[in-house]
C-alpha cells in the first residue's frame, strides 16, 4: 500500500491561520493557549468539544468569541431540566390560513452551536442533540434538514455541580472528540484580566479574522500531512490498550486491580488519528510525530475510558490510567 509523501512545511498555512485565530480570540480571553488551540483542531476535522471547568472560567465567553473570529453563525442553548427537543432542533408551525405545516428550524441550524450547561437536559433532548452531532441533520416531521458546513457542538459543564444533572450517555461522550479540562488563569493574566475589564463600561470587541470557506480549504491541508505506517500502529496500540485493561481475564497492575470497566472505541483510533494530524498542521510540521499523538490522547481518551468501582476506591483517576497507557505503550523510533 502505497503512502502520501510528507509536503513541504512551507506549503502548510495552518501556524499563520492559527495565530491569527488566537490573537483575536486573546482579545476576549487572557491565557487557555492549548485549549484554543484545541478549538482549533476541533475546527480542522469537525469534532464536537466537550468543555468541563469550575463556573467563571469563560467557557462561555470562549465559544462566542470563537464563533465571532470565525466569522461563523453562531447560536447558544442554555440547557435546562425544562428544556424540549423542539427548543433545540425545531418544529413544526401550523398556518390556519391554508391548513399546512411550516419547518420552524431551531437554534442548532448554526456553524457553531454553544450547548451551556449540556448535562441539565433528560434523554429526550439529548437524543435530538445526538441525531445533529453524528448524523449532521435533523429530522423534523419525517423530514430530513440538513444542518450548515461547517457544523461544531461545542458543550460545557462544570464539574462540582451535580444536583439537577443528568449524567451524559456514553454513546454521547463518545460523540466528542474532545473533553477539554479548563483550569483556573495565572496571577499574570488574572491581573491582566482586572486591568482590561475591571471598568464597567468596556467589554471584549472580537472582530472576524477567518470564515467558513477558508476553513474548509484548511480541512484539505491537513489531509495532506504524511501519518507514517509506524505512528498508525503506535496511536492503534494506545487504544486497544485502554481495551486490554478493561478485559476481565487481564490483571490491570501488579495489585490485582481491573482498572478499566471498558476501553476506547474505534472513534477514538480515528479521533486520535485526526486530531495529530491537525495539530501537526497548526504547527507548520508536514507529518506527525509521537509527542504529537501523546499531546493529544488525553483530550480524546478521558471520556472514552470507564474506571472501575474498585479503580475509583483506589483513587485512580482517568489521567493517571492514560498517563501508565502512554507509558506502557513502546514509542517508534
Amino acid at each position: 500500500m502505497s503512502h502520501p509523501q510528507p509536503a513541504s512545511s512551507a506549503t502548510l498555512p495552518g501556524p499563520a491561520w492559527a495565530a491569527r485565530l488566537s490573537a483575536e480570540v486573546g482579545k476576549a480571553v487572557l491565557g487557555q493557549t492549548q485549549v484554543i488551540e484545541r478549538l482549533q483542531i476541533a475546527l480542522l476535522v469537525g469534532g464536537h468539544v466537550l468543555l468541563e471547568g469550575m463556573p467563571g472560567l469563560a467557557k462561555t465567553l470562549l465559544v462566542k468569541s470563537l464563533g465571532q473570529a470565525m466569522g461563523l453563525d453562531f447560536e447558544r442553548i442554555q440547557f435546562t431540566p425544562d428544556l424540549l427537543p423542539s427548543d433545540v432542533v425545531g418544529t413544526l408551525v401550523y398556518s390556519p390560513h391554508d391548513g399546512s405545516f411550516t419547518p420552524h428550524l431551531g437554534p442548532v441550524f448554526a456553524n457553531i452551536v454553544l450547548a451551556d450547561e449540556i448535562n441539565r437536559s433528560p434523554a429526550k433532548v439529548q437524543s435530538a442533540l445526538l441525531e445533529a452531532m453524528q448524523e449532521r441533520q435533523v429530522t423534523i416531521g419525517g423530514t430530513r434538514h440538513p444542518l450548515p458546513d461547517p457544523f461544531l457542538v461545542l458543550a460545557t459543564q462544570n464539574p462540582v455541580e451535580h444536583e439537577g444533572t443528568y449524567p451524559l450517555p456514553e454513546a454521547q461522550t463518545d460523540r466528542f472528540l474532545f473533553k477539554v479540562l479548563l483550569d483556573y488563569p495565572s496571577d499574570t493574566d488574572e491581573l491582566e484580566m482586572l486591568r482590561r475589564w475591571g471598568s464597567a463600561t468596556r467589554s471584549p470587541s472580537v472582530e472576524a479574522t477567518s470564515n467558513g470557506p477558508e476553513l474548509l480549504a484548511l480541512r484539505q491541508g491537513v489531509d495532506e500531512v504524511f501519518v507514517a505506517p509506524e505512528i498508525e500502529a503506535y496511536l492503534l496500540a494506545l487504544v486497544r490498550r485502554t481495551r486490554d485493561l478493561a478485559a476481565p481475564a487481564l490483571v490491570g497492575s501488579t495489585s490485582g486491580l481491573r482498572q478499566l470497566a471498558f476501553g476506547a472505541s474505534p472513534r477514538a483510533t480515528l479521533a486520535l488519528y485526526q486530531s495529530s494530524r491537525a495539530l501537526a498542521f497548526i504547527r507548520g510540521l508536514a507529518q506527525v510525530t509521537p509527542a504529537l499523538v501523546q499531546e493529544v490522547a488525553h483530550d480524546v481518551l478521558r471520556h472514552r475510558v470507564g474506571l472501575t468501582y474498585e479503580a475509583e476506591a483506589a483513587g485512580l483517576s482517568a489521567e493517571t490510567v492514560i498517563a501508565q497507557v502512554l507509558a506502557d505503550v513502546p514509542v517508534p523510533g
